[in-house]
């Protein structure tokens, strides 16, 4: 699998380092923090097609990218920092 990296172009999939869904962390003041900490980290979805991911370019430009993923084929639709939304 080949990511088109923003900065450093298309890159082996081995110099990046999944990090799941994009997601806004939780409330840690909320009453019911805890909870929603679980359910943040432990009970995700796992869709089949088309989905948006985060990955780091570890070995790279070290950048946080939101990469768009056929999780079926793997195939690639598009990256673009994480800050700007997916091309």
């Amino acid at each position: 699998m080949r990511i088109p990296c923003p900065y450093c172009g298309e890159r082996d999939f081995s110099e990046f380092v999944y990090h799941g869904d994009p997601a806004a962390r939780p409330d840690p003041a909320a009453p019911d923090a805890p909870r929603r900490f679980y359910e943040a980290v432990y009970l995700r979805d796992n869709p089949a097609g088309r989905h948006e991911e985060l990955w780091y370019h570890a070995h790279g430009c070290r950048s946080w990218l939101r990469v768009t993923r056929d999780t079926r084929t793997h195939e690639i639709f598009g990256a673009a920092f994480a800050s700007k939304g997916v091309a």
